[in-house]
């Protein structure tokens, strides 16, 4: 029987030892080393040579996509997992561009995670079931054509957008949608970077000019 070496980057320990145990239940997956950031599996990555790389995307030094674009880089053939909060396009498109082969949620159900692990091990890539629908949408408003802000947008940066337009400070957008605070953060480039503004205050403009919310 082949064995599956595992390596997990996570910066939760907790999670990063539940995630260890939940695959070591399995006869067939090993996990053979730990780390609590990106750059602290990147740093070893040559040496420990894991079949799989599990990783959460949100990690202090190195973030996830960062960490996967230079494992990428010094192993065209690395096969990466990540498993993250996002259920935003832009982020699994990311993730796909930079060469990962699996995209789960941390809320999956446990059989997901084993299946994802499997999968990619076997040279396929594994998106989870409630995430392909993102990549349809993405194909359709590719294949029309369509860059009405709106739809560049994803529907929790559209969120955002609207509570950020009513006035509300970081803190209080992520009480609202129960998110962390340095999600709000990333939303916002995205948003900045998608709609091409500045700040805050652009973007309130720029939404309430284009009708992406109500003035």
């Amino acid at each position: 029987m082949e064995i599956i070496k595992v390596a997990i980057a996570e910066d939760h320990s907790m999670i990063r030892e539940g995630l260890k145990q939940l695959l070591e239940l399995e006869p067939d997956i090993k996990v053979i080393a730990g780390y609590p950031d990106g750059k602290a599996l990147v740093d070893e990555y040559a040496i420990v040579k894991p079949d799989i790389v599990l990783m959460d995307i949100n990690m202090p030094v190195l973030n996830g996509l960062e960490a996967l674009e230079n494992i990428k880089k010094s192993d065209s053939s690395a096969k990466v997992i990540l498993l993250t909060i996002h259920q935003d396009r832009e982020y699994l498109l990311k993730a796909l561009e930079l060469g990962a082969l699996g995209y789960i949620l941390k809320d999956a159900d446990s059989k997901v995670l084993i299946e994802s692990v499997r999968c990619v091990y076997d040279g396929q890539t594994y998106i989870q079931p409630c995430m392909t629908n993102e990549l349809v949408n993405e194909y359709k408003r590719i294949k029309s054509g369509n860059d009405d802000p709106r739809s560049i947008l994803t529907s929790r940066e559209t969120d955002v957008l609207k509570l950020l337009t009513k006035g509300m400070l970081n803190k209080e957008i992520a009480k609202e949608l129960s998110i962390s605070e340095k999600t709000v953060k990333n939303h916002i480039s995205n948003i900045f970077r998608k709609l091409d503004v500045q700040d805050r205050t652009q973007a309130a403009v720029y939404a309430i000019k284009n009708r992406i919310v109500e003035a």
